[in-house]
């Protein structure tokens, strides 16, 4: 066969049988060239997904660094369940303010707003820390913007965590709701979406509307059109930064099941604060023992209010789903 020349780069000419390689050679490294050039612009962060109970969170180690390495524009990308790693928020681990205190955590919702505490998020935190510390048995003294919260990881993986006390003081949940019981605001009624709902307010250093019956009756929460009121509920006039509203179907004074509306995030398998302060809510409301278990779309929560000191102790399980590192765009 005729060998036939092709002019290339330069003004070389290279036989035919050979010029497809040269081409394909010089084509390889220009891509090779322009992905080094995009690796270089843009930035990556190191990354752990834990999930507790199906509520998922990306993880980051940022304690050498005070300033989160992710921005909220940014953490609502990588929330994203198409675009992005998917979760419900990033958390990070960042140098404590206090001393004494191990490390701060901070969270940027899925929306990107920024809520004071996630009981969900703070068990998945300290399991996450303990993993990359190898200390797979630990307690924790964490700053956040809900106050010092200490979790303990146990052997099995659970993780328990000390949540301190509740508030009821109306100007700290906050609401503009008049308190109606002893400085609290219990069994309050209001209508909302044509039907008239019985609203107990809790913060666990975030704020919680815990609603047990709809028209004066006791409903089944999976009956509930969450994902048509849930938005009202959050949004709320008498709650200026907005709530987290928990619909609460009691099964026996030790068991009930919770479907959760979060603030800034929506629907989720799962909230520990909200399981909190369901139990306190339905203590209040004569509904409920302090040690309960809370079952929600995820699993189950077991939450005991102690009267011995006013604290709630919140125990559940916390699993590290895979890591990676991501883009920053």
């Amino acid at each position: 066969m005729a060998a036939f020349s092709i002019p290339v780069a330069y003004g070389l000419r290279v036989p035919a049988d050979r010029a497809h390689l040269k081409l394909r050679s010089t084509r390889d490294a220009q891509l090779r060239g322009s992905r080094s050039l995009v690796c270089r612009a843009a930035a990556g962060v190191k990354f752990t997904k834990y999930q507790g109970l199906g509520n998922d969170f990306i993880l980051v180690d940022n304690r050498d660094n005070p300033e989160p390495k992710v921005t909220p524009d940014q953490a609502v990308k990588l929330c994203d369940r198409n675009f992005g790693i998917g979760g419900d928020g990033v958390i990070f681990a960042l140098p404590a303010d206090e001393a004494g205190s191990d490390y701060k955590m901070r969270i940027f919702n899925s929306d990107g707003s920024e809520p004071e505490m996630c009981g969900n998020g703070i068990r998945c935190l300290a399991r996450f820390v303990a993993d990359i510390d190898n200390k797979p048995a630990s307690t924790y003294k964490v700053d956040t913007l809900a106050g010092l919260i200490q979790p303990s990881v146990r052997e099995d993986g659970y993780v328990a965590v000390d949540m301190g006390e509740p508030v009821f003081a109306p100007e700290k949940i906050p609401t503009t709701l008049p308190a109606n019981n002893n400085g609290k605001v219990v069994a309050h009624q209001m209508e909302v979406e044509g039907a008239t709902w019985t609203m107990t307010l809790v913060s666990m250093g975030n704020p919680h509307n815990l609603i047990f019956s709809k028209d004066g009756a006791e409903f089944k929460v999976a009956d509930l059109p969450l994902e048509s009121i849930g938005s009202t509920f959050e949004n709320l006039a008498v709650f200026p930064a907005r709530t987290n509203t928990e619909f609460v179907e009691v099964v026996s004074r030790g068991y009930v099941k919770m479907r959760v509306w979060e603030r800034g995030a929506g629907i989720t398998l799962a909230c520990g604060t909200g399981a909190c302060a369901t139990v306190v809510a339905g203590v209040l409301e004569g509904r409920l023992d302090r040690e309960c278990v809370v079952e929600l779309p995820g699993g189950p929560l077991e939450i005991n209010w102690r009267e011995s000191d006013n604290k709630i102790i919140m125990t559940g399980p916390a699993e590290m789903v895979f890591s990676g590192e991501a883009v920053l765009n």
